[in-house]
């Protein structure tokens, strides 16, 4: 087996990419076809079942033990076994019974049957894996959601298990004859546990510590510590919140101006954790510009069908994110999944729309004209003669009323599936279906009313569960074909931002700049780094506005050290590119002038300590050309001083080694001179560096996270959206895409290569303590006798970097690390 980027191949050691990838989805490929190219459900398979199946197999009719009233019923068939086989149609008895033209087989039995057409259409359901609309059911409906809220009594404890939820689970596991599963260990609870509440992976050092811990509360501690951990868990729950709200950094409608973002906002509410019936009034009325790109969707270009509105758009997007309703069949005609209908979901269009809205079905106008109208009028209703801000603001009054139990347990139910794997009502966006626990489901939703609508309080309820503490439920194969039981929670694949995320921790190969338009910063702690004395845009000489393409100078400071610091950073803009040396040591490098990069300085000693800065001019022609730097220093008694570049830096066009070694010291060291061309970029650097000071002086340093960046290739073949669409469960299937992508893609092994290279140059006593540290940061566990001693044998010593990246690569495709269990 092998892996490269196509002009190079390394041996693959230690896992197969074969054993990996098998365990992990039991081999299972799937190519998702194209959305356009898909069957479509509810237009094209509900009207051919309703017409041809239903009268015999749907409701309570169950001729031949089969029921076509969902997909779980479908497939499990009746007296001739399944009637469907996933992906199989010509091995599907239901298509060879709809196909077949001999009397006694055929279905239906009587009639003219399926036509060439309809039969079709369900072969290509079948093979595309049978998709089925979350919720929907043939057989008459029974159940409606309660609109208000309910405070369930709880159970009593039942082993001295006094937390609420338990108290509710126990009681449901005893009724139903089932164990309660155990608790896990300390190691995997800090894995889960940091992976959900912030995205990332515990250190090593946070794992040793962890573990060394005999507070008897210290799980519920780290719980704590994670949640007051402002920007983590920002960073982090951008992501959900993005897929969720449809919010991205590009694509679709942002180059016509069809469409804005919502990050800035989006992000201070999660800093600062504004409470959620906040934020949804502030995005369903936004007292600004920046939440408004919630309701106003995406403008299309040229002529859009009815149901393409934005006026639409905002009635299934209010809808589907804040009440997990699906109003996309209703927008074309009364559903045939839900209750729903079509003037329904125009009233609630008709509150957003600036003009009369006319209803059309199937996109056909009917002449009447929509009256803005609330789904729940027992709460309430929208006037029509208020113009759009107030409707809005009426609107958004109503969604947050404190007797709409619908907005809570929506948004619960949602954290309790990002947590537990799967949702008291599921899928997430089906609740109009019945939850499998309903105390379950009312308590979360009241306690996060009760505690003022704060998110992390919910969190905190979950996380601090027996239940969320337990070892997940191992799903067996077709769990669910039959009604769900609840045994435990569910392991959870990686997201695509949270694998990157990981993969950068390990390898230190995190992009230096970010997409997102958002402020890290903690409130004043800009002010003690800002101001004088501040750095000069330096170069070999004062006018370097015409510096030559490709020009390569080497600066360097020497900084005569008196007292070690406890901490020292420095923020480096050059234009074009530069590479950074700390006493003969390369500690950070950049290519992007606009986005400053932080090098943290590790390793100053008290003397002497050259810093060298090798910096190149890009382009194709003379440009102009320039070299920033800001070094920030901390002492331990929390003094605070700074420096950077100005004259007294010295150039020199000799340069140095791969490893930053001058092959004969330079005797032409000549001082630096301040650009006079420097405006060009300091409105852009000046306040991102003054930031990033800030941060790095603070002690926070921060990894740039994959959810602050625009989608690339590999995020989007690791199940990142492009998020035209509201996401609110991303698919869990592995794809061929992605599994090629991780076997040979470039952007992964470009990745492994820079850790491989920056873990190399560690000065590790031996090669076990790099084993070590990996699976420590890695997977929160010690390699066991049997890995340890596979990797003794495969591991050089000196370490060499082609094998290093292999154990990297062979650690990341284990199930271990892709899974958070």
């Amino acid at each position: 087996m092998t892996r490269g980027d196509g002009n190079k191949s390394v041996k693959r050691r230690y896992y197969s990419f074969g054993l990996a990838f098998g365990i992990l989805f039991g081999s299972v490929f799937n190519d998702r076809a194209a959305l356009s190219d898909e069957v479509d459900f509810a237009h094209e398979v509900v009207p051919i079942l309703r017409t041809h199946c239903i009268k015999c197999h749907g409701g309570h009719q169950k001729e031949g033990g089969l029921s076509v009233n969902t997909r779980a019923e479908l497939l499990a068939g009746g007296d001739s076994g399944p009637s469907v086989v996933e992906k199989k149609a010509v091995g599907s008895e239901l298509f060879h019974r709809i196909s077949s033209t001999e009397d006694g087989t055929r279905m239906p039995p009587d009639g003219a049957g399926l036509s060439a057409a309809e039969v079709a259409i369900i072969a290509k359901w079948i093979d595309e894996g049978a998709a089925w609309e979350p919720g929907f059911t043939f057989a008459p409906q029974t159940y409606e959601p309660p609109l208000r809220p309910r405070r369930p009594q709880l159970p009593e404890a039942i082993h001295g298990r006094e937390h609420p939820l338990d108290r509710i689970l126990d009681s449901w596991a005893r009724v139903h004859g089932h164990a309660v599963p155990e608790n896990v260990s300390d190691e995997v609870f800090l894995r889960r546990v940091t992976l959900d509440l912030v995205g990332l992976l515990p250190t090593p050092e946070q794992r040793a510590a962890f573990l060394a811990d005999t507070r008897p509360d210290k799980r519920a501690l780290l719980v704590d510590q994670l949640l007051a951990d402002e920007i983590g868990y920002a960073d982090h729950w951008l992501t959900f919140w993005n897929d969720l709200l449809r919010n991205d950094y590009t694509g679709t409608g942002f180059i016509t101006g069809g469409r804005t973002q919502i990050t800035s906002w989006l992000y201070e509410a999660l800093l600062h954790n504004k409470p959620y019936d906040q934020m949804a009034r502030e995005l369903i009325a936004p007292p600004s510009p920046d939440s408004a790109g919630f309701i106003n969707g995406i403008r299309w270009r040229g002529e859009v069908s009815a149901g393409q509105t934005v006026e639409i758009q905002f009635a299934q997007s209010v809808g589907q994110s804040f009440l997990g309703i699906n109003l996309k069949c209703a927008s074309c005609h009364d559903s045939f999944v839900d209750r729903w209908t079509l003037n329904e979901a125009f009233g609630l269009a008709a509150i957003y729309s600036e003009r009369p809205l006319e209803i059309h079905r199937c996109d056909k106008p009917l002449g009447t004209m929509a009256q803005p109208n609330w789904l729940f009028p027992e709460l309430g209703n929208v006037d029509s003669s208020l113009d759009k801000s107030r409707r809005l603001e009426k609107l958004a009054e109503l969604l947050t009323h404190s007797e709409n139990g619908r907005f809570t347990r929506t948004i619960v139910n949602r954290l309790w599936h990002r947590l537990m794997g799967r949702g008291i009502v599921h899928p997430t966006d089906a609740m109009q279906t019945a939850p499998w626990n309903e105390d379950l489901l009312d308590y979360l939703a009241v306690h996060l009313s009760d505690h003022r609508y704060d998110l992390k309080q919910t969190l905190r309820l979950i996380a601090t569960s027996a239940a969320y503490q337990s070892q997940a439920e191992v799903l067996a194969e077709n769990s669910e074909s039959g009604a769900y039981v609840y045994r435990g929670m569910r392991a959870k694949r990686l997201t695509a931002e949270q694998f990157l995320d990981a993969v950068w921790q390990i390898t230190g190969a995190a992009p230096v700049g970010m997409d997102a338009e958002v402020d890290r910063t903690r409130p004043g702690e800009i002010s003690q780094v800002a101001g004088n004395p501040r750095a000069d845009w330096i170069w070999s000489k004062q006018d370097a506005s015409q510096a030559a393409a490709g020009e390569t100078v080497a600066f360097r400071k020497v900084w005569d050290v008196t007292e070690v610091p406890e901490l020292a950073i420095a923020v480096v803009s050059c234009d074009n590119e530069f590479q950074f040396y700390l006493n003969g040591r390369m500690v950070g490098q950049g290519q992007q002038w606009d986005v400053p990069n932080v090098v943290e300085l590790e390793g100053v000693v008290s003397g002497q300590n050259e810093l060298l800065v090798v910096a190149r001019n890009g382009g194709d022609s003379p440009n102009p050309a320039g070299l920033w730097c800001e070094v920030g220093v901390k002492y331990a008694d929390q003094r605070i001083d700074k420096f950077g570049t100005d004259s007294s830096w010295e150039w020199t066009q000799q340069l140095p080694n791969g490893d930053g070694q001058f092959l004969e010291s330079p005797k032409d060291w000549q001082s630096s001179s301040a650009v006079n061309h420097a405006g060009i970029w300091v409105g852009r650097v000046t306040p991102q560096a003054d930031s990033l000071l800030a941060r790095g002086l603070h002690g926070d340093v921060r990894m740039i996270r994959a959810s602050l960046l625009k989608s690339d290739f590999l995020m989007r073949s690791l199940g990142r959206p492009n998020r035209d669409q509201i996401v609110s469960v991303r698919p869990t299937e592995l794809t061929t895409l992605e599994a090629i992508d991780l076997s040979i893609g470039s952007t992964l092994d470009g990745y492994l290569q820079h850790g491989a290279r920056s873990l190399v140059s560690r000065n590790w006593t031996n090669r076990e303590s790099l084993v070590r540290w990996v699976f420590q940061h890695a997977l929160s566990r010690d390699p066991s006798t049997e890995e340890a001693n596979v990797l003794a044998e495969e591991l050089s010593w000196p370490l060499k970097p082609t094998e290093v990246a292999d154990f990297l690569w062979s650690v990341m495709m284990l199930p271990e690390f892709q899974i958070n269990r």
